[in-house]
């Protein structure tokens, strides 16, 4: 059996139309998480830090940064400042 690198089996699974529509939904999480987790190491700053920045819990912050909640405007708005960071959304 031939092991396959994260793209190889990322691109053989975008094959699966059941797969690709799954992925195509949760890319805005995935993007949001990412940038996220980005720019808090980037500030070197912990998950608790940032929680009490953006007065939540570390928990909320993790399960954003898992791509795992949904959060609210009101709270990414609260976490863009506590990361020294404006709110940007596009349609």
């Amino acid at each position: 059996m031939k092991l396959l690198s994260f793209d190889e089996y990322f691109k053989e699974n975008l094959k699966d139309p059941e797969f690709k529509k799954l992925w195509a939904e949760s890319e805005v999480e995935y993007q949001l998480s990412r940038q996220i987790i980005k720019k808090r190491l980037d500030k070197k700053i912990s998950q608790q830090e940032l929680a009490k920045r953006a007065k939540t819990t570390q928990a909320i912050i993790s399960r954003l940064e898992n791509s795992s909640f949904n959060p609210s405007i009101h709270l990414l708005k609260r976490i863009s400042a506590g990361l020294g960071s404006k709110l940007t959304i596009s349609i």
